[in-house]
């Protein structure tokens, strides 16, 4: 069975070692060098609990590990850093070798997106380094649309990148649109 629930310092380890298989060998991530868990840890501390970070636990399909594991973490941050852009959210999801293909990652998306439409916010943004098959079809069957290209933008592993821009509509929002509530006073909410 798959849980969903708020990520918490102490997840910060398993979340580094999940991320790094993508940052060392892919260039799904544009990171070059994988952030250890105190990274990690002071990259959700730096949300100040207003975005989720949120972790799928479960056994590992493949058994590599046990029950209760993180098989994966999804998250929101600002989309931009102006504050016209303060209704709208990147979102990331990343899992566990095993625990691809089983279902979790749509369970961890779906709440994620949930949770950003109980917290008001208008715009979901994924960015998603291309080509990605698998990362595009959980995008799209979480309700994202594609919404350009970026061609040649990211260099790595001696290539150039395009990322694609998939975007969700979390909300109509009235004039002027309500502020986003912090995740600190909405937590985890699933359909």
């Amino acid at each position: 069975m798959i849980a969903i629930r708020a990520a918490t310092p102490d997840d910060a380890e398993a979340i580094a070692e999940i991320y790094a298989a993508y940052v060392t060998g892919s260039t799904i991530s544009f990171e070059e060098q994988p952030p250890d868990a105190a990274a990690i840890a002071e990259r959700m501390a730096a949300h100040d609990g207003f975005y989720p970070w949120l972790v799928a636990t479960g056994t590992d399909p493949l058994g590599e590990t046990g029950p209760g594991a993180i098989l994966g973490y999804a998250y929101a941050g600002p989309f931009r850093s102006r504050a016209a852009y303060r209704f709208s959210v990147e979102t990331t999801i990343y899992l566990a070798g095993g625990a691809r293909g089983q279902g979790a990652g749509r369970l961890l998306y779906e709440a994620l997106i949930v949770t950003l439409r109980a917290q008001g916010f208008a715009q979901a943004m994924g960015v998603i380094a291309l080509p990605n098959g698998p990362s595009i079809s959980l995008h799209e069957a979480v309700g994202f649309r594609r919404a350009g290209v970026i061609r040649s933008i990211g260099y790595k592993q001696g290539q150039w990148i395009d990322i694609g821009l998939w975007q969700c509509e979390l909300a109509h929002t009235g004039m002027p649109p309500p502020e986003p509530r912090p995740f600190r006073d909405v937590g985890v909410v699933r359909g």
